[in-house]
């Protein structure tokens, strides 16, 4: 809401007042005015913003209309920057005899320029000052700590109403339940322990811990639930801890206790509980240090005292570990048919013998999907459809449109209210990156990478010393998840996040906060178009059939951004961005463009005239060439061209000194096997000018002459390299080049064919943070090097022929996660993993070592694997020795293995069968008489 747009402002001003920008005295002062009238009015931003979204508050469309205003005025004085810097820019940009004559006409510009702005923002600085006179009204407060609102009042209710749940409301926590009492009551535990319950707002953390406390508090000396208000002061908790404590017992409250200070209220309390064993619950913990301010008042009394705390914030559990004994639980949303029952139960127990009628059924799947396991969800559905008649016209109407319910039905505020507490506890820059998901389809799993370039071009990621833009964006982005509102939908075989999500519900919180507050205007289903007065920041084109069109030039003078879902090929709106000179007159402020997967196939010389754009991504389109006039986009700092039909990139790039993304390759994917399966990006000489490039990937460097391949040299930030084609006599040159990227963390080469040798034998320094490595061509041995990579997490040989034992040369690398070693790799009988080797190793595929005839796998070796693929390996006649000593392997694979080694593992008299029957699962594919392949699951 306002919060995030003036925060982002404030930031947006700073360097103005620092940077080279020629201002006219008295405007620097005025613009430092405004900055810090901004500053005063974000104090109260976060009061005002959940005032505006709570029905029971009677200024409540003041507010609104407020931090309207607010927004509105935040947003011009980014506009009114933004075309001070392109006009600044566009006066530097003259060069030569007509840059000479320019230069003399050019103060008279300037000045007038100067004026203008000038003027702009005198009149930015009174409304600023109206609009701050105005809070006042509106009775819009400070929210330091203690403070409360009618909002946190609210919340309390809700939250009074998860402790009194009914029996029938209670599903689906028998699992957890069982053992978190298991952790309370375990007698051989006499230390003090912690106990931490972790899950997103509305998944019965309160619920669960409630029916635990019920269950043992009895069986202990003292007991007491505590709900922690948010904010809270140190005294006011210790001195509701103790009165909690005294209730619970039917005591008397120590006497004089209102008037006690801080330390004497923790003696009391230590002395209270010294010699007893207790069980103290606290409810609803948001401070992430909650665990220092009461850890001294709860006495480690080696009686078996019990804390547990609930919490949406991973970080608050982690906190905890400073505490010698301590245990985490992160509950999990219901499983589906936990969840369909929760439904049933609450709908139907007393109708139609508590089952679904089967006319109803499909629709009420379909509703508790939407739930996706979240009890509160399921619960205020449930009971909003008991209102109504048991009809599929009503109930398909509530499905249909959940999403103007949960703002306008008192049945389902209770939802929104929970899930939006999370975001209102955000600080503004986290606000704006969590309010990017809405941007995305519902159920959408967002790759990270994507999504983090994304909110570094919309500038939400601040810079911090020693660290790169991206490493502080995936700062942000797992603080998200430790807060809950951010899932991770995937995680690769090294422990990365690669693609995340957000829950449904949370989905539709996001789009109507960033619709309300022109964050971003979503233009999906049947719309066509943009609503009313809408004067947007971004647009995102989500599963839009229709032909959208824009009656008004001005609804989207301010747009920065553009994210297409859509590959319909009537689209209007899509084919109105890309007329020739749209973009340029109503979309001059674009900061970035992400068209993957769209219906187009060229880019128009006006895409040059974006000044400020930072992104642009043609992924997965049939887009052939770039325009030459892309050397004109200066703040550009991602290109994504990946599986588009860009081949050969224009001279000009050399210009664009702020890149820091050039990704593009182009996959044939009806050649299986192959190394020209994938082509990549053609750059031509000058490019070592990029100098901001940390990723390039993939580069063609066949057809480049020794000359430009050494350019590659001068790109010393690089993070991430990927070559293909590279020949053999210029593996050399290429080697002394990575020599000087001291920051490398990922590379890849690719030879030019299948029987050309990749010769980096000659890096005497190689990158020391190096942790994934792709080596995709003939290698007769491990380049030495390679040993001193204590950092490497991720090794892939593929089409190599090593003579060395692979496995004896890698062994002292610690940290290697994910070693694959294919095609005719290794021509030796044996592979031997001695004890110690790999502790941290996860997947191993040993693929083609065709004269492979034993595994020996010792015991003490490869503790951590959880998978294994071997094959073809038609000299290996039985299992590796020592498999039984995986025990977290999870995924066992042999294929196209002999009719001898399949019969040792089939049940009937099989040798090996007993021996992998601890792995979940083992696949086996063979060649019947060397003919056809068969394949069959055997556990």
């Amino acid at each position: 809401m306002a919060e995030t747009a003036v925060g982002f402002v404030v930031d947006y001003l700073t360097p103005l007042l620092t940077e080279e920008v020629k201002l006219l005295r008295n405007v620097h002062s005025e613009v430092e005015d405004i900055k810090n009238q901004l500053e005063s009015i974000k104090r109260f931003l976060k009061d005002a913003d959940m005032k505006a979204e709570n029905e029971d508050d009677t200024v409540r469309e003041g507010v609104k209309a407020w931090v309207k205003q607010l927004t509105q005025v935040s947003f011009r004085i980014e506009d009114v920057i933004d075309d001070h810097r392109f006009h600044l820019a566009q006066n530097r940009r003259r060069g030569g005899f007509i840059g000479s004559l320019y230069k003399r006409a050019r103060c008279i510009i300037t000045i007038k320029a100067r004026h203008r702005i000038a003027s702009q923002i005198q009149h930015i600085k009174v409304e600023v000052g109206q609009i701050e006179n105005r809070r006042e009204n509106y009775g819009i407060d400070s929210m330091e700590v203690g403070s409360t609102t009618t909002s946190a009042a609210s919340w309390n209710n809700s939250r009074q109403r998860a402790i009194y749940l009914e029996e029938d409301e209670v599903v689906g926590i028998e699992s957890p339940r069982a053992e978190l009492i298991g952790w309370l009551l375990d007698e051989q535990v006499t230390q003090r322990t912690v106990i931490s319950v972790v899950g997103m707002g509305g998944l019965g953390k309160t619920t669960l811990a409630r029916k635990v406390y019920e269950s043992v508090k009895e069986k202990f000396d003292s007991h007491a639930w505590v709900t922690v208000s948010h904010p809270y002061q140190n005294k006011e908790l210790l001195k509701n801890i103790i009165k909690k404590f005294c209730e619970e017992k039917k005591e008397s409250t120590p006497d004089g206790i209102n008037e006690m200070d801080e330390l004497t209220l923790t003696t009391k309390l230590r002395e209270y509980l010294l010699h007893k064993r207790y069980v103290v619950i606290f409810d609803d913990v948001w401070k992430v240090d909650f665990w220092r301010d009461i850890e001294i008042a709860l006495p480690d009394n080696k009686n078996g005292g019990r804390v547990v705390i609930t919490t949406r914030n991973m970080k608050v559990a982690n906190f905890c570990k400073i505490s010698p004994s301590f245990r985490v639980h992160e509950l999990q949303p219901l499983a589906y048919e936990k969840a369909w029952e929760l439904f049933r139960n609450k709908l139907f127990q007393y109708d139609y013998g508590g089952q679904c009628p089967t006319y109803l059924e499909q629709l009420s799947r379909n509703i508790v999907d939407k739930c996706e396991g979240l009890p509160l969800a399921i619960v205020a559905i449930a009971g909003l459809l008991k209102t109504k008649n048991k009809t599929t016209v009503e109930w398909q109407k509530l499905h249909d449109s959940l999403s103007s319910e949960l703002d306008n039905n008192l049945h389902l505020r209770s939802i929104v209210k929970i899930l939006s507490l999370s975001y209102f506890d955000l600080p503004y820059h986290l606000k704006s990156c969590f309010l990017y998901f809405g941007m995305y389809p519902e159920d959408y799993s967002i790759r990270c990478s994507r999504l983090i370039r994304q909110w570094i071009a919309e500038g939400f990621v601040n810079q911090k010393k020693d660290k790169t833009l991206e490493e502080v964006a995936l700062e942000y982005l797992f603080e998200l998840i430790h807060r809950s509102l951010v899932q991770v939908s995937l995680v690769d075989n090294v422990g990365r996040v690669r693609t995340c999500r957000i829950h449904d519900l949370l989905h539709e919180i996001a789009v109507k906060k960033m619709e309300s507050s022109f964050f971003c205007h979503v233009v999906d289903g049947n719309e066509s178009t943009l609503k009313g007065e809408i004067v947007t920041r971004r647009l995102s084109i989500v599963n839009n059939s229709c032909t959208t069109v824009l009656q008004d030039a001005d609804q989207v003078s301010q747009v920065r951004s553009i994210l297409n879902f859509n590959n319909y090929q009537n689209q209007t709106l899509l084919n109105y961005i890309f007329i020739p000179g749209t973009l340029a007159k109503h979309f001059k402020l674009l900061k970035f463009l992400d068209f993957e997967d769209a219906p187009i196939d060229s880019i128009h010389e006006d895409i040059g005239k974006l000044f400020h754009l930072r992104y642009l991504s043609l992924r997965n389109t049939k887009v052939k060439k770039l325009p030459r006039s892309i050397g004109k986009l200066v703040n550009l700092e991602t290109l994504d061209l990946k599986q588009s039909f860009v081949s050969e990139i224009p001279a000009e790039i050399r210009r664009l000194h702020k890149l820091r993304h050039l990704l593009g390759y182009n996959s044939d994917l009806t050649m299986h096997f192959c190394i020209a399966q994938r082509k990549g990006i053609k750059l031509k000489q000058g490019f070592g000018s990029l100098k901001s490039l940390e990723k390039l990937y993939e580069l063609e460097v066949n057809e480049m002459g020794a000359e430009v391949i050494e350019e590659l040299g001068k790109l010393t930030q690089l993070r991430r390299l990927g070559i293909r084609n590279l020949r053999s006599e210029h593996g050399r040159i290429l080697g002394e080049c990575i020599e000087k990227m001291k920051h490398l963390e990922s590379l890849a080469v690719t030879a030019t064919s299948e029987d050309d040798v990749i010769d980096l034998e000659n890096m005497s320094s190689p990158p020391q943070f190096l942790q994934r490595l792709c080596l995709i061509g003939r290698l007769m041995k491990l380049p030495e090097w390679i040993k001193e990579l204590q950092n490497l997490t991720a090794i892939y040989f593929d089409w190599s022929k090593l003579e060395d034992n692979p496995i004896q040369n890698l062994k002292n690398l610690p940290n290697l996660m994910v070693l694959w070693i294919q095609c005719d790799a290794y021509v030796g009988d044996e592979l031997q993993f001695e004890k110690g080797m790999f502790p941290k190793m996860k997947e191993l595929d040993l693929t083609y070592l065709s004269g492979l005839e034993r595994v020996v796998i010792e015991e003490g070796s490869l503790v951590n694997l959880e998978s294994l693929n071997i094959g073809p390996s038609p000299q290996l006649k039985e299992v590796p020795s020592g498999i039984q000593h995986l025990k977290n392997l999870q995924y066992l694979c042999f294929y196209d293995m002999s009719e001898e080694f399949k019969d040792s593992m089939l049940p009937e008299g099989g040798q090996h069968y007993e021996i992998v029957q601890h792995v979940p699962y083992v696949g086996i594919s063979y060649r019947r008489d060397g003919g056809k392949y068969e394949t069959f699951r055997l556990f």
